[in-house]
């Protein structure tokens, strides 16, 4: 399966501040639904954050006014600021995209191959 491109991760304090970004390379004819999730050790992958195509976006309880996801339509990239950082936050963040490719014909998932996010208390 074809991935996006993620960067940002990383270890940080308690408190402290993160950028993501995701960037989903290639030739593209529209991307519907842009999402953050993220997987701790030893617990199921949960959807953090998720917008549209225009820009309507959606948040767990867990990270309300602490995370916002943002998107540039131009550049095919998704972002997560993440503040207030909390120990629980811990785990790999996977970027996805809903995406239609000319190659294709077809909406594909496709999924970021991950990014650490480590939060020292």
């Amino acid at each position: 399966q074809a991935q996006l491109v993620e960067s940002g991760g990383g270890l940080v304090q308690a408190g402290g501040s993160l950028r993501l970004s995701c960037r989903a390379p290639g030739s593209i004819v529209s991307i519907t639904t842009m999402a953050w999730h993220r997987q701790a050790t030893g617990k199921q992958r949960e959807l953090v954050a998720g917008i549209t195509s225009s820009g309507t976006t959606n948040y767990v309880d867990s990270v309300k006014g602490r995370f916002t996801i943002t998107r540039d339509n131009a550049r095919n990239t998704v972002y997560l600021q993440i503040n207030t950082l909390k120990p629980e936050d811990t785990g790999v963040y996977y970027c996805y995209a809903q995406i239609f490719r000319s190659i294709d014909l077809d909406w594909s998932d496709y999924w970021g191959q991950g990014t650490q996010v480590t939060v020292s208390s």
